[in-house]
């Protein structure tokens, strides 16, 4: 085997056994990070990266090569790539949001507290990814910039809002990236395109640095190639030592009604084979009504979302002002949402997550829930450029599982479970209590091979 085909065998690896086998000299940071930066540059699958951060990289590779030469690590991710979401302060790099309305913005002046966590690990910052505009679509489309093709099948969308993040890892451009995820913008884009994304606790990782979209709702968490580089990522960035292990004996409950309904033929079968392999395997399977998830969705049918009133509040001048007709007209739609909505509406939103995500966790009791973390594959792009409403419809299904866990704070992790007809990747949402992320990723990491179908755990 050449070098340059030995560099990628080791880039197609999980963060993880990335950086046990650069830990043991298998391989030179320095030479993966060039490796990774000429696949940046020839890419076939369109804007996945907003701004190439290659000077930074080197300075961090090199560095990382020295220490892990003289065997002083500073983490098991010393000398990994990572890329970031550009929503997420790089010093000296914009923040754009991927927005035209953003394009000048001035340069951050200092790394989000996140990045500097990941740079402190020694990990290696390949730049800044691309994002539906604001962060506001779970389909990934953007018309600024461009929408970056989902690597599984040409035409097909990357969901969002956290598209660059998944399409570079999924990709082979970088081994994980950071992403954010306010009512499924991780776990959206994890499903579309065969990846691990996990949406942690609101609190759990420091959105300071961050560009808002609400608030209140939005997560910030890694898209990955398994779990136990979630895990590995989440300890960083909460600057935190790793030290969870799997844990078995679960019981899980498939909630009743909406979240089962209307499936895809491929993702019911997909998401029966994985519960059946659980089972076997020694997992405890019901099936409730978790009234909970129900009484969420009713609420934002009535009332509107935390999001709208949050994201109109932060982007008012510009959806209201001469600047509007420069962004996204699906976005600017979705965001004047907030501004019909009442001070009452928001109260009784904000009131009835507490009460619900209270009930919820003493009703599953230390159980998980488990659920397709999408009801569908990934759609093709171009009918959803072509026909705003059908984008719409399409749009909220999609987040349809996802957007009660941020409404409740259920953190979630999204694993891949198969594949349809045509190749497009299928999804298994595992999902805990606010605050239970350690029982979650736990779990995940004894799950996540009977979830994929791979093996025994």
């Amino acid at each position: 085997m050449s070098a340059r085909d030995a560099l990628d065998t080791l880039a197609d690896r999980s963060a993880t056994a990335i950086g046990r086998a650069l830990a043991v000299g298998e391989a030179d940071a320095v030479a993966l990070a060039e490796r990774l930066l000429d696949r940046i540059a020839a890419a076939p699958f369109g804007p996945a990266f907003l701004r190439v951060t290659a000077d930074r990289a080197r300075v961090e590779a090199r560095a990382a090569a020295q220490r892990l030469a003289a065997g002083r690590p500073l983490s098991p991710l010393d000398g990994v790539p990572i890329a970031w979401k550009d929503l997420i302060d790089m010093a000296g790099e914009r923040t754009t949001a991927a927005s035209a309305t953003r394009a000048d913005a001035a340069p951050a002046g200092a790394d989000a507290p996140i990045v500097a966590r990941a740079a402190a690990a020694g990990m290696v910052s390949l730049g800044k990814l691309n994002l539906s505009e604001f962060a506001y679509s779970g389909l990934g489309l953007n018309p600024h910039v461009g929408t970056p093709q989902n690597p599984a099948r040409a035409g097909h969308a990357p969901g969002g809002s956290s598209s660059g993040s998944a399409v570079a890892v999924a990709g082979g451009l970088v081994p994980c990236a950071i992403g954010t995820d306010t009512g499924g913008s991780i776990r959206v884009p994890a499903a579309f395109t065969g990846l691990v994304g996990y949406k942690p606790s609101e609190g759990r990782v420091d959105k300071a640095g961050v560009f808002p979209l609400s608030t209140t709702l939005d997560t910030v968490g890694p898209i990955a190639r398994s779990v136990e580089d979630c895990v590995a990522i989440d300890a960083i960035l909460r600057g935190v030592a790793p030290g969870l292990r799997a844990q078995a004996g679960l019981t899980l409950v498939v909630p009743e009604g909406l979240v089962c309904d209307e499936l895809d033929p491929a993702v019911a079968a997909d998401f029966a084979a994985a519960l059946a392999r659980l089972e076997l395997a020694g997992a405890r399977i019901r099936r409730a009504r978790l009234p909970e998830i129900d009484e969420a969705a009713d609420l934002a049918a009535a009332h509107g979302t935390i999001t709208a009133a949050e994201a109109y509040v932060e982007h008012r001048a510009l959806v209201d002002g001469p600047e509007a007709s420069r962004v996204d007209g699906r976005v600017v739609a979705r965001i004047l949402r907030g501004r019909d909505m009442t001070a009452a509406d928001l109260v009784t939103l904000h009131r009835a997550r507490v009460r619900l995500a209270a009930s919820l966790a003493a009703r599953l009791d230390g159980a998980l829930i488990a659920m397709p973390t999408t009801p569908h594959t990934a759609p093709e792009i171009a009918p959803l450029e072509a026909d705003t409403a059908l984008f719409h419809r399409v749009n909220l299904k999609t987040l349809r599982n996802t957007a009660p866990g941020n409404f409740l704070n259920t953190p979630g992790l999204a694993i891949p479970m198969g594949r349809d007809g045509r190749g497009l990747p299928t999804s298994f949402l595992l999902s805990a209590p606010g605050g239970e992320d350690a029982a979650l990723l736990s779990a995940g990491l004894w799950a996540e091979a009977l979830i994929r179908g791979e093996e025994a755990a």
